[in-house]
């Protein structure tokens, strides 16, 4: 079991990008090079036990995921049973989330069902620019509701994306479907399903924040850009109407959260307001805490 109390900070944002079990993948591997050239030189790919390892060594929880876009892409998805399994003999660190395609429909749906049954997970990843899809698409909302109703939350990529760029075409990955403004119609329908917004949401940041003030249970998590870049009023909202909804989030092994904490120390954010990004946040959405969300 996760202590809050003994952590330095939570996590809210890792990628399970390789099998511990499995080859990887031919496609993955021509992404993650053009990846490694755009976040400078980020070539290392973890299991999730050397991901739980290198967390429990800087005291610090993470949540973990795979991204299934294997319709979209072709390329194959680390399995949601493997990380849910690894993150189970980790779970004094580890928190695993699950990914399922929104086209896999009423499959998706029992898919998800017997992940949050049979394997403890406790929330799940979307990337609309990867997987393909609107967030608000109504076809998405069957898996929407076996989400929902296990009262676990849902974290949705919003923004420019890393992936595929400078690739020819962009890797075949469009930016239109990570606009922040269509999970407003989704925390509309879903009122009581927590959706978190990952990344500074480059170039629509003023609508991320604008859906987050708006809809009680939307939250927007840090990950993905060093904090030296954040825009001043993503730090002015954090510091004030929304200091309630940040979350910290590294995208490791993309960005380290060595290098994002150490950033992080150096911005504005008030001294009462840093525990609550880095950890007090989390544990209270992921109710780590003991209490409802």
């Amino acid at each position: 079991m996760i202590s809050p109390a003994e952590l330095v900070a939570i996590d809210v944002h890792t990628h399970a990008e390789i099998s511990a079990r499995e080859p990887i993948d031919e496609l993955y591997a021509e992404r993650s090079k053009a990846m490694a050239e755009y976040f400078k030189g980020a070539t290392h790919r973890p299991t999730v036990p050397q991901v739980a390892a290198y967390y429990r060594a800087r005291k610090i929880a993470c949540v973990i995921f795979p991204v299934d876009s294997e319709r979209a892409s072709g390329e194959k998805r680390v399995s949601n049973e493997e990380v849910a399994e690894l993150a189970a003999q980790n779970s004094d660190i580890m928190i695993p989330f699950a990914s399922i395609d929104p086209a896999k429909g009423r499959m998706g749906a029992r898919e998800a069902r017997r992940l949050i049954r049979d394997f403890g997970v406790k929330g799940f990843k979307f990337h609309p620019s990867m997987q393909g899809f609107f967030p608000n698409d109504r076809s998405a909302y069957v898996l929407y509701e076996a989400i929902a109703e296990a009262g676990l939350p849902a974290l949705f990529h919003t923004g420019q994306t890393g992936v595929g760029a400078n690739m020819r075409g962009g890797g075949g990955i469009r930016l239109k479907y990570s606009h922040p403004m269509y999970l407003d119609d989704v925390a509309v329908d879903f009122p009581d399903m927590p959706i978190i917004m990952a990344h500074p949401s480059f170039p629509w940041q003023e609508e991320a924040l604008s859906v987050a003030t708006h809809k009680p249970q939307v939250y927007i998590d840090l990950s993905g850009w060093s904090p030296k870049y954040f825009p001043p009023i993503l730090v002015q909202y954090a510091n004030s109407l929304l200091k309630h909804k940040m979350l910290f989030g590294s995208d490791y092994p993309l960005i380290t959260p060595d290098r994002w904490l150490a950033d992080f120390e150096n911005i504005p954010i008030k001294p009462e307001v840093r525990p609550l990004i880095l950890k007090e946040n989390a544990a209270k959405l992921l109710k780590l805490d003991g209490k409802a969300a």
